[in-house]
């Protein structure tokens, strides 16, 4: 993949992260409070079955455990706790927490998949955590230990399904629509049990509530986890997982515009910060040293051959005469 088809690449897998940004906004401003597991199943199980319908192709043989092993940590698992950090924490500490996860997929990318660390890979990690801290902290806000340990895991549940996604691939003739739709049913079907056990389902919904629903399935999974499986695909591991710190930027930015949040020099500062660590993980194309070109000389390739190894395929005993004719 050359320079530019790379830079597309990251570019619309960028939209995802991108998307998951409004998600803290979202869950806060017209979701029902205090209601992760619902939060996570009404956005993972009604996509999934939507591209199940649409594609009509089911997982077979090794993918029916590698689709829930999947769709458990890139939805199921990590929707529930994200969901739970953003209702226990302000979104951009949420942001901040979780933004260790390019550093868990530097060192699992290495061991699982053998991807070299290179000096780049482990200045961009620093300056990425950097940037988010200069970008979100807050230094009076209290921090909910359960809410700080759901977004420790959920950035550990990102970075693995991550990882596993990249070394699995995705199965032979099947297309990008129905492999999302594999994890997104699995990722959904994991968290139903605990949703009607822990939390059953709410008595009435209000308009903002449907909305914020309707958001988190159709933006929020079926055209964000598209993008972003491609984007694994097409990309290392490590930058892909960069990507992602978009979301607390994102997050930030809703925040001023809708919560009357304040924007400070050093959160402008965090926002190039993160961008130069995204651009510096990104894969890059070595270029190729330039051969210098041999001035010819009077005479064929196979007449210098001939003067200087023997005959050339030509016939044997067969010479070339100035200008590159054969003669016997």
């Amino acid at each position: 993949m050359n320079n530019g088809r790379q830079l597309i690449a990251s570019a619309v897998t960028a939209l995802a992260p991108a998307i998951w940004g409004s998600t803290y906004l979202v869950t806060t401003e017209w979701l029902p409070p205090d209601r992760p597991l619902l939060a996570t199943t009404v956005r993972a199980l009604p996509s999934g079955l939507i591209l199940l319908l649409i594609s009509r192709v089911l997982p077979k043989g090794e993918w029916l455990w590698r689709s829930l092993v999947l769709g458990t940590l890139n939805i199921g698992a990590f929707n529930l706790l994200l969901f739970v950090a953003a209702y226990r924490l302000p979104g951009g500490i949420a942001a901040m927490i979780m933004a260790v996860q390019p550093m868990i997929v530097l060192v699992l990318a290495a061991l699982i998949i053998g991807d070299r660390i290179r000096a780049s890979h482990v200045v961009a990690c620093a300056l990425g955590a950097a940037g988010v801290v200069l970008l979100v902290f807050q230094g009076s806000a209290a921090l909910d230990p359960v809410g700080v340990l759901a977004a420790l895991g959920g950035a550990a549940c990102m970075a693995t399904g991550i990882t596993f996604t990249k070394r699995w691939g995705r199965p032979a003739g099947v297309g990008l629509l129905p492999f999302t739709g594999w994890q997104l049913t699995a990722g959904g079907l994991v968290s139903l049990p605990f949703t009607l056990s822990v939390e059953g389902l709410p008595g009435s919904l209000t308009g903002g509530n449907v909305f914020g629903f309707a958001y988190l399935i159709v933006f929020g999974a079926v055209i964000s986890y598209a993008l972003w499986f491609r984007g694994i695909e097409k990309l290392p591991a490590l930058a892909v997982s960069f990507l992602a710190l978009g979301s607390p930027v994102v997050a930030t930015i809703l925040g001023i515009a809708f919560e009357d949040e304040s924007f400070s020099l050093l959160q402008t500062v965090g926002i190039l910060v993160v961008l130069a660590a995204v651009v510096l993980a990104q894969p890059r194309t070595p270029r190729t040293p330039r051969t210098p070109r041999t001035p010819r000389r009077r005479g064929t390739e196979a007449g210098k051959a001939a003067a200087t190894d023997g005959p050339v395929p030509g016939g044997p005993g067969h010479a070339v005469r100035q200008g590159g004719e054969p003669r016997p």
